[in-house]
C-alpha cells in the first residue's frame, strides 16, 4: 500500500511550476557510511562542478526558480536556502559533503549531482499521509535545540510538509524534523525529489535514485511515483 501524497491548491497557486517525484522503498538495508557511498558523494560534487562551470549554486536557473518560490511565501532565500542549494555550497567547500549513513549519503549524492532538493522520510514514523501546505502558524514542529526536545511553529503562510502529527519539514525543504529522519534502523522510506519548472530533471534524478537504492539494498521493493502517474518497478 502506497502512502498518500497531496499538494494543496494554495501551494500550486503559489508555485505553478512545482513538480515532484516520489520513490517509495520498502525492505531497505541501512547502515553507516561506507567507502562506496563516500565515492558516490565525491563523484556528485564533481558532476555539480561541471554543471556550474564556475558559477555559484544560486546562479543556476533551477536554483533561481527555487529562490523565487521561497520569496513568494515570505522566506529570505539567502538566509534559509533550499536543501539543494545548501548541500551544493557544502559540496564545493573545502570540507565537502558530510557522511551520514548509507541511505542519506545516497539521496544527498542525487541531490547534489542533479541540483534538486531531495528528502528522505522514514515511512514507519509518518502518521497518515503527507501533505504540502501553507501553514496556519499553529502547527507543531518538533525539533532539537541544545540537545533538548523543543516545539516550534512555522510562520503563517510558510510552505511545509506535514503529516497527521505535525510538520515534518519547514520552509518547503529547508529543515527536516528529527522524528522522520532516516536512521541506521530505517527499513522503509519515501524519498521526495522536488523541482521547479519543466526542465528541473526530477524524473531522471528519480530513476537514478531508484537504481542506487537497488544497488545498495538488493531486494528492496521500489515504487517510483511521478505527479501524474505511478509505475512500480519489478521486485
Amino acid at each position: 500500500m502506497t502512502i498518500d501524497l497531496t499538494v494543496s491548491e494554495e501551494v500550486r497557486a503559489l508555485a505553478p511550476g512545482f513538480t515532484h517525484v516520489a520513490v517509495e522503498a520498502r525492505g531497505l538495508v541501512n547502515g553507516p557510511s561506507t567507502e562506496a557511498t563516500a565515492l558516490l558523494l565525491d563523484e556528485a560534487a564533481r558532476r555539480l562542478a561541471g554543471r556550474l562551470e564556475g558559477r555559484a549554486p544560486h546562479e543556476d536557473p533551477h536554483m533561481v526558480a527555487w529562490r523565487a518560490a521561497y520569496t513568494a511565501f515570505g522566506a529570505k532565500p539567502s538566509r534559509t536556502r533550499n536543501s539543494a542549494e545548501a548541500l551544493a555550497k557544502r559540496a564545493l567547500a573545502d570540507g565537502g559533503l558530510p557522511r551520514i549513513n548509507t541511505l542519506v549519503d545516497v539521496y544527498n549524492a542525487i541531490s547534489v549531482a542533479h541540483l534538486i532538493p531531495v528528502g528522505g522520510e522514514d515511512l514507519d514514523q509518518i502518521k497518515g499521509g503527507m501533505r504540502l501546505v501553507r501553514a496556519t502558524g499553529t502547527e507543531d514542529f518538533v525539533t532539537m535545540a541544545g540537545g533538548e526536545r523543543t516545539v516550534e511553529h512555522p510562520d503563517a503562510g510558510e510552505v511545509v510538509w506535514c503529516d497527521d502529527e505535525g510538520v515534518t519539514c519547514r520552509r518547503w525543504n529547508w529543515r527536516q524534523g528529527p522524528r522522520t529522519r532516516l536512521t541506521e534502523e530505517s527499513v522503509n522510506a519515501i524519498f521526495l525529489l522536488e523541482g521547479m519548472g519543466p526542465d528541473s530533471g526530477v524524473e531522471a534524478a528519480g530513476d537514478e535514485l531508484a537504481e542506487l537504492l537497488e544497488k545498495f539494498s538488493p531486494g528492496a521493493r521500489l515504487t517510483v511515483r511521478a505527479p501524474e502517474r505511478a509505475s512500480e518497478r519489478p521486485e
